[in-house]
């Protein structure tokens, strides 16, 4: 799978709403709908999807996780290559994407992501964790325009019902994994009315298919 050609003209932070960055989710998932194995997502990804994981880290000026994520994942420095972090640069970039972290309760883990002093980080705790909230002070306090969002369900269905996503990236694993109860791509009350979506493409590779979705303005508030 060729990732550059499928995000050759991708630059979210041209297409910024005012007052708030462009917000993406990207997300691994089982056929049987499953985000996890074993508590994290990492055993989903076929080799491709961490190609397209690393190609959107370089296109996004920050890049959130939930709490949730942040402890089961061990997040570290977000763009640990070198020639990755130069290829942010020729971008337009900085060479390291802003670390996100939402936090109503103000209950952080204490993972390497938050303790290496090469990775720029903020923590936005109690009321401004809510979505708008967060948003607007990433904008107008830290210059970001656009945002990848790398989970956990919680958090995307926040963001979901808030209506701030414009677009999704979905990786479908050939894997069915089972368990109960499920832990699914969104966790939490339905979405009213649910969030539609328009197919922007689909690709595949190493029997998974990656699929690129705009959300449908006015279909989630």
């Amino acid at each position: 799978m060729d990732v550059d050609g499928l995000l050759e003209g991708f630059e979210p932070g041209t297409t910024a709403p005012a007052g708030r960055p462009a917000v993406a989710l990207n997300f691994v998932v089982s056929v049987d709908g499953r985000a996890t194995v074993q508590g994290a997502s990492a055993g989903l990804s076929p080799p491709a999807d961490r190609r397209l994981f690393h190609g959107l880290r370089g296109r996004f000026d920050a890049i959130l996780a939930g709490t949730g994520t942040l402890r089961k994942e061990g997040y570290g420095r977000l763009v640990k290559d070198g020639a990755q972090r130069a290829a942010r640069g020729g971008r337009g970039l900085a060479g390291d994407p802003l670390a996100v972290v939402l936090s109503r309760s103000g209950a952080v883990p204490d993972v390497p992501m938050l303790r290496d002093p090469q990775q720029p980080s903020v923590v936005l705790t109690g009321e401004d964790a809510q979505p708008q909230t967060a948003l607007a002070r990433l904008r107008a306090d830290h210059g970001v325009r656009s945002l990848l969002c790398e989970g956990g369900p919680t958090l995307a269905r926040g963001l979901l019902a808030a209506g701030v996503v414009d677009e999704m990236f979905v990786c479908l694993s050939p894997m069915l994994v089972g368990g109960d109860p499920p832990l699914p791509l969104l966790r939490g009350a339905n979405l009213d009315p649910p969030a539609r979506l328009e197919l922007v493409w689909a690709a595949e590779a190493d029997a998974a298919l990656f699929l690129r979705y705009r959300v449908v303005r006015g279909s989630s508030a």
